[in-house]
């Protein structure tokens, strides 16, 4: 009987995945969403209007513009249409988390993204399109919330921060091989085939989210769990059971059960958002975010106009595009490698945010101040190596500053936050400045500047009290000190001691 409970108890073999495969396919996926941002911003697929020349000389329009003959603010509208399902379907995917295998979520939310990107391909006219962009926003926001977590969760204890930047660094990355593969999509075939072009390069990621046996979240009830948790379908097939019985019973009694169901998942939402909204550290460090992503959303969209208007660059987007790629990946890698060689806390981590956040800040504001192009790209280029250098500590601090089980939420209310009050408003106020000031060295400059109170915002956290609580107990205790799965995921490297060893004395 002792040698049947042990078997009980014990993991199961462990997943497919190593931890260096998980971060393999995160990496590409990561890639694949912001090819589809820069894809649809690029000339190629984006487009232009039709127009005519005061002789009576008219050209057609081309790409998305020029097919269903969109206004600017209407192209405006198109290429942030994804943050509104985005923005909506993050907070929900995260809460979801709690009562659904976070892997499972992740394959329904990149199945949402690949049949949202062919609508894209198949749409008619601007509302069809702006209503893909939505579900494209949807899809993504599983990914996004509960990527950076399992990534945390099996990363070398020597290397989270690395890891972190690692699976970052294919933000600017993407960005920019989005605007290559939109354009070389969109002048040698149509821009259609873009879109369809990034379903097929999804398509096995998203089978791979159901077909894979389910991975779990550290903090959470793990699938394995002699309880209730033998496989997602078979606790599948259980609700279904019961549910049927209920019905048999009494519909009445079915339909008061879900609404008590939703609420109660409701309410657990709420107080996880009170617990996250009370936690000082974290609080900062999105405040200290929101700033700093205020001032790369209006770079990423203003950048090359300005450039081509204060240093007459005639290849701007490429120049700008190029400086972008390789300081997004070397700074973004540099972060990460040098939180973990100073020892990974969320102290050393608000320290490393501040001195980089105000040594970009100086480089970049310095550049502007320049008059010749080629020392206004020297030192632009070094202060974007800075300011990129942020994205692995920042993460870091919004995942170890809460409790396991509340990690998709944070990455997830920090992702609202930045989008919503951060690149989501700047670029319009930006190109409000500039009607006012009409000059865009001036415009730069001011913008430049808002760096350093993110550089201030990030001091402070500095003196807070924080606590590294990433090893704090899981809300299910009396099943994770069975299998100890609040402490190790179920990975090859790191299941095979539990495996051997089923309960820790």
């Amino acid at each position: 009987m002792a040698s049947s409970s042990t078997a009980l108890l014990s993991p199961p073999k462990p997943s497919w995945f190593t931890p260096e495969r998980l971060l393999v396919i995160f990496c590409v996926i990561n890639l694949i969403n912001y090819v589809d941002r820069g894809a649809i911003a690029s000339n190629g697929v984006n487009g232009s209007r039709g127009s005519c020349s005061k002789s009576g000389t008219c050209t057609s329009g081309r790409g998305i513009q020029g097919d269903f003959n969109l206004s600017n603010f209407e192209d405006g509208v198109l290429s942030s249409a994804f943050m509104v399902g985005l923005l909506l379907a993050c907070p929900i995917f995260a809460s979801l988390a709690k009562s659904v295998n976070p892997f499972r979520l992740i394959g329904v939310g990149l199945s949402v993204w690949t049949v949202a990107v062919v609508g894209c391909g198949f749409s008619i006219n601007f509302w069809s399109i702006t209503v893909c962009r939505m579900l494209v926003g949807v899809g993504e926001a599983s990914f996004i919330s509960l990527a950076a977590p399992f990534i945390d969760d099996n990363a070398p204890p020597a290397k989270k921060t690395l890891w972190l930047g690692m699976f970052y660094m294919f933000i600017p990355t993407g960005y920019a091989a989005g605007y290559v593969y939109g354009g070389l999509v969109g002048d040698h075939f149509n821009w259609r085939y873009a879109f369809f072009g990034e379903a097929v390069l999804m398509l096995p990621f998203a089978v791979l989210g159901f077909v894979m046996k389910p991975l779990q979240l550290k903090g959470f009830a793990p699938a394995e769990s002699t309880k209730a948790l033998t496989s997602i379908e078979t606790a599948s097939l259980e609700v279904q059971d019961t549910d049927a019985s209920v019905v048999k019973g009494s519909m009445k009694s079915s339909k008061s059960k879900c609404a008590f169901v939703d609420l109660k998942q409701f309410s657990r939402f709420m107080k996880d958002l009170k617990v996250l909204l009370l936690e000082k550290v974290f609080v900062v460090n999105v405040i200290g975010y929101i700033i700093y992503n205020f001032v790369l959303g209006a770079y990423s969209y203003w950048g090359p106009k300005a450039g081509y208007s204060i240093y007459n660059m005639s290849n701007a987007d490429l120049i700008f595009g190029g400086i972008t790629i390789v300081c997004g990946i070397v700074g973004t890698l540099a972060g990460g490698y040098v939180l973990d060689l100073i020892n990974s806390t969320i102290s050393n981590a608000f320290k490393l945010l501040t001195a980089v956040t105000f040594a970009g800040a100086i480089f970049c504001f310095s550049a502007f101040c320049f008059k010749n192009m080629y020392p206004f790209l020297a030192l632009f280029a070094i202060g974007e190596l800075f300011v990129f250098a942020t994205q692995a500590p920042v993460n870091f601090i919004c995942l170890h500053c809460v409790k396991p089980s509340l990690r998709p939420i944070s990455m997830a209310i920090s992702t609202v936050a930045i989008h919503l009050f951060g690149d989501v408003p700047s670029s319009p106020l930006v190109g409000v400045l500039q009607d006012q000031t009409n000059n865009w060295r001036k415009t730069a400059l001011i913008l430049t500047s808002i760096l350093f109170p993110a550089a201030v915002i990030w001091f402070i956290g500095i003196f807070l009290h924080s606590v590294d609580r990433f090893d704090e107990e899981s809300e299910h205790p009396e099943v994770t000190t069975a299998d100890g799965s609040n402490t190790t995921p179920l990975l090859d490297r790191k299941a095979a001691g539990t495996t051997e060893t089923p309960a820790e004395p």
